[in-house]
C-alpha cells in the first residue's frame, strides 16, 4: 500500500491507497464515517490499541510484512480476537451464502448429474470451512484467552492451522478451474463471470486472513507460551533462510527429509528445536527453491539427491 500506516494519518487516505482495508475496518468494528479523522482518533472511537491495528493493516496488505518480535509483545490480542470472530461471521453468514447463491445460479442449466457434483464439492468445503472456525471459536480462542490470563491448559494445536489453511485456498482454486474448464457453454457466461471474479475477491481475501493468523496470531501464541522463548532466533533463522538462493542450506535439508519421511510440522519442529511457524517458513523455501509442492514429488527430490535412502522411507 503507498499510504504509510501511522497513527497520524487520515483512515480516508489509507481506503484510498488500499480499497481492501474496508474489510479489516468493518470486522474491527470501525464502521463510522471517516472525515479527517486520523487512525489514532477512529481506534480510539473503536477500542481499539492503535498499534495493533497497524501490525493487523501491515500484515492484511502486505504479504512480506512481519512484524518484529518486540512489536508483537506490545500487541493487543483482545483485538487481534475481535478480528477473527467477524471475519468467521463474515464468512459464514454472508460470502458463503453469496457463493451458494452464485452457484446455484450458475448450473441451473446443467445436467443433473453436473449440478449435484458441483453442489456436493461447495456443500464439502462449507463444511470443512465451518469445522475449521468451529476449532478456532470453542478451542483455539478460549486456549488465547487462558494464556493472556496466566492459565496454560492442554496444548493449542497450531498445526491444523497451519495444515489447513492451505486446504482453505487450494479448494477456491479447485473451484474456479472447475467453472472455467468443466462446465459446458449453456451456463450464462454474465453469471459465470460473476461468479468466477467472486471466488477470485474471496481468495484473496482467504489468504489475506489467513496471513494475519500465521504471521500475527501465532507467533503471539508462542510468545505468550514462552515468555523467554527462541522467537528471536527462529526469525533470524526464517530471514536468512528466505534470503538465501539457489541450494537447500543444511537446514533446509533436514527439514526436507522429515517431509520425505511422513513426519508432521509439529513432529519436525520438535525434532529440530524449532517452532512450527519456521517449519513452515522453511517447507515455502524449500518449494521454492525445487519448485516441487507435492509430499511425494519432495519425496523424490531427496532420494535422487541423496538425502535419504529409499529404504529407510515406509
Amino acid at each position: 500500500m503507498s499510504a504509510e500506516v501511522t497513527p497520524w494519518v487520515r483512515m480516508s487516505s489509507l481506503v484510498e491507497a488500499n480499497y481492501h482495508l474496508l474489510a479489516l475496518l468493518m470486522r474491527v468494528g470501525i464502521n463510522e464515517s471517516f472525515g479527517e479523522r486520523t487512525v489514532d482518533d477512529l481506534c480510539a472511537r473503536a477500542g481499539l490499541d492503535t498499534e495493533t491495528f497497524i501490525q493487523l493493516c501491515r500484515t492484511f496488505c502486505d504479504a512480506s510484512y512481519q512484524a518484529p518480535e518486540q512489536v508483537l509483545r506490545r500487541c493487543r490480542v483482545e483485538d487481534i480476537i475481535r478480528y477473527l470472530h467477524q471475519s468467521h461471521e463474515y464468512y459464514v453468514n454472508s460470502a458463503l451464502i453469496s457463493l451458494h447463491s452464485l452457484l446455484s445460479e450458475l448450473v441451473a442449466p446443467c445436467p443433473e448429474t453436473q449440478k449435484r457434483v458441483i453442489r456436493q464439492f461447495f456443500q464439502d468445503y462449507r463444511d470443512d470451512l465451518q469445522s475449521h472456525f468451529e476449532y478456532e471459536e470453542k478451542t483455539l480462542i478460549p486456549y488465547v484467552q487462558d494464556l493472556l490470563s496466566g492459565v496454560r491448559k492442554g496444548q493449542s494445536s497450531l498445526s491444523r492451522l497451519h495444515e489447513w489453511h492451505p486446504h482453505m485456498k487450494e479448494s477456491l482454486s479447485d473451484l474456479k478451474s472447475l467453472i472455467m474448464n468443466s462446465l459446458p457453454a449453456a451456463c450464462e457466461s454474465s453469471v459465470r463471470t460473476q461468479t468466477l471474479m467472486f471466488i477470485f475477491e474471496l481468495q484473496e481475501d482467504v489468504e489475506r486472513h489467513t496471513r494475519i493468523e500465521d504471521l500475527l496470531l501465532v507467533p503471539i501464541i508462542h510468545l505468550l507460551e514462552n515468555p523467554r522463548s527462541q522467537f528471536a532466533s527462529d526469525r533470524s533463522e526464517m530471514e536468512g533462510a528466505a534470503d538465501s538462493r539457489g541450494e537447500l542450506s543444511e537446514r533446509e535439508k533436514e527439514i526436507l527429509v522429515g517431509v520425505a519421511k511422513g513426519l508432521l510440522n509439529k513432529e519436525i519442529a520438535d525434532a529440530n528445536n524449532i517452532s512450527i511457524n519456521t517449519v513452515i517458513t522453511h517447507r515455502k523455501n524449500i518449494t521454492r527453491k525445487t519448485g516441487i509442492k507435492t509430499v511425494s514429488g519432495l519425496t523424490v527430490y531427496a532420494i535422487l539427491n541423496n538425502l535419504i535412502d529409499i529404504n529407510t522411507i515406509e
